[in-house]
Formats: C-alpha cells, structure tokens, sequence
C-alpha cells in the first residue's frame, strides 16, 4: 500500500522530514537495499500548505519547500486556495521552481482558510472547481494530486465535484471522511467513503485516524480498492508508524523509544545549529512531542511542555522510558 505523509503546521518542516526520513525511510529495515542519494519512493511527505499573502508567495513556505534538506525525500509542495485567481499563479510559480509534482489541498478544516473559501469550503464551490482540469490539462508534465474532505457541513458534498475529478488525469485524491465543521472528532463516514471509492475513477487514499499500525490494516480490509493510506498526527505521536506499516509487523515500545529518541537528537541539533538561545530552539523542538503523550508517558509529557528553559527541557526528556 502507499502510504502518505500529511503536512501538519508547525510540525512536519523541512528538517522534521528530512531527519524522519534518515530515521524510519531509506535506513529503515523496510527499505533496506536503498543506495545512499536516492528517493526512497516508499514514503511520499507534503509540505504544510503553500499559499499566497497580497497577491505573492509567503516567504517562509518557498524556504520550506525549497529547502536543501528535502534532497533524496520525495517531497511534494501543496497549495491551498479560495479560487483560480489564486490557484494559477501558485502552480505557475511553482512548476517555473523545478515542481513536477503538486497537491491541491480542499480538505483543510481550519476556520481561518475556510471563511475565506480556501479548504475543504472549496469542495462546495462548484464553478470555480469546475475550472481546475483546464489548469491541469495545461501543465502535462506535472504530476496533480487532491487532497479533500468529503464536505464543509454535508457528508454528500463529494457528489458535486466527484464527475469534475474524474475528468482529471490526476495521481490520486486522498479523502478524509469527515467533513470540515467536525474538525478532527465525530464519527468518520465511512458509508460515503465507501460510496465515493465505487464512483471514482481517480486512485483513491484513506486519510484519517490512522494512528497504529493495525489501523491501516484494518482499512485496507474494509476497503481493498483503496490505494493506500495516508498519515499526519498518528506519525508525529509515533514517528514509526509508517515504517512498521510498511514491515507489516509492530515494534516494541523499546524499539519505538530508542529510534524516536534518535529522531528528536539528530533534530535538536540541526536546530541548535540553526537558532540561537533557549526560547528559539524550544519552540521548535517542543511540538516535537505534542502529540506523543501516549508514546512517552504524561510525567515526561508533562514536563516537557512545562520547560521553560534547556536545562529543564533537558531534564525532562531524560524521563522518557524510566
């Protein structure tokens, strides 16, 4: 199965998913045999979305997507957008920077992207994404893909825009079953899942709450035709979730631990390279473990997001696995 990498803001940088990608990609027993410089195609990551601020690309996110750190990860840039005024020069910005590849997100939930049309709001706005596979037809030579949520407020959405993306000659939709206003909670809907994956004619990839290895699993028996899965909070509370998907068989929580631990040394000091003082590295490095409280234990948790300096910062990593 394919498995996925989603973006998540403040998160998964270019530095987290080069230093993942050292950790649990080509170096991984999943992927052993991978010569040292190339792409390990087994593991796709998306940069947290790129989108435009006063008419131009926000700086930070051409950095981010840009970035050295990306060589020999199969990195592919996202864009989010309210219309095709927004959407055009964003693929010609990024097809004129060397991309062969781009996600066009419509599931973001966010209520600050979605009440300005930009998301999974734009799944509802028919005209304008009736417009997209004259952009795609236009740049053959790139690679499109969809992320998307089934709705913003209706499970049914999807319905409106499912005969649009089959006209499309794109490599995949990867679909959430939830709908926007439900955030990250409430019950997926799978019967529309479902129902979507029979109608599409578009590779489809299940996105969400994929957070053990037994999950993916579990959704690749319910639904065979599926292409594979996709990741994003699951893998930054288990950075090894994918790598023990693709061996098809769960570490052991000391396994886990020790190449987790890897994982965050081999980042933090990238940082402390990059940053300078305490209040710059820490804010950096301590998203590193929001969503790993289960993984880690609360004491250490806990302490972790108290730290207010690197000495106690320091202290309180060194918790994790007592």
């Amino acid at each position: 199965m394919k498995i996925e990498v989603a973006p998540v803001q403040g998160h998964t940088d270019a530095a987290w998913r080069h230093f993942h990608h050292e950790i649990y990609g080509r170096n991984s027993h999943a992927v052993s045999g991978i010569e040292n410089g190339k792409t390990d195609e087994s593991l796709v990551y998306y940069t947290p979305f790129i989108r435009l601020e006063r008419g131009d690309f926000r700086k930070h996110d051409l950095k981010d997507w840009l970035s050295h750190l990306n060589e020999g990860t199969r990195t592919v840039p996202q864009v989010i957008f309210r219309d095709m005024e927004e959407l055009e020069p964003l693929v010609k910005g990024l097809v004129e920077r060397g991309a062969t590849r781009i996600d066009l997100n419509t599931g973001c939930p966010f209520p600050l992207q979605t009440a300005r049309g930009r998301g999974a709001a734009f799944v509802g706005n028919v005209n304008q994404y009736s417009r997209i596979p004259a952009l795609v037809e236009a740049f053959p030579d790139v690679s499109f893909s969809v992320k998307m949520r089934l709705g913003f407020e209706n499970p049914a959405e999807w319905r409106g825009v499912i005969e649009i993306l089959n006209s499309m000659k794109l490599d995949h939709v990867a679909l959430h079953p939830r709908v926007a206003k439900q955030q990250y909670g409430g019950e997926l809907h799978l019967d529309q899942f479902e129902e979507f994956l029979s109608e599409s004619r578009i590779p489809v990839i299940f996105n969400g709450e994929i957070k053990l290895p037994e999950d993916a699993i579990g959704v690749m028996e319910q639904f065979p035709k599926a292409e594979g899965v996709m990741i994003a909070r699951g893998i930054l509370g288990r950075p090894s979730l994918a790598a023990e998907i693709q061996e098809g068989e769960e570490w052991s929580r000391e396994k886990r631990l020790e190449k987790m631990m890897t994982f965050h040394d081999q980042l933090i000091d990238h940082y402390r390279a990059e940053l300078c003082g305490d209040h710059q590295i820490l804010s950096k490095i301590k998203p590193f473990w929001e969503y790993a409280e289960e993984e880690i234990g609360r004491k250490a948790w806990k302490a972790i997001a108290k730290a207010q300096n690197m000495a106690k910062y320091t202290t309180a990593v060194a918790m994790i696995g007592q």
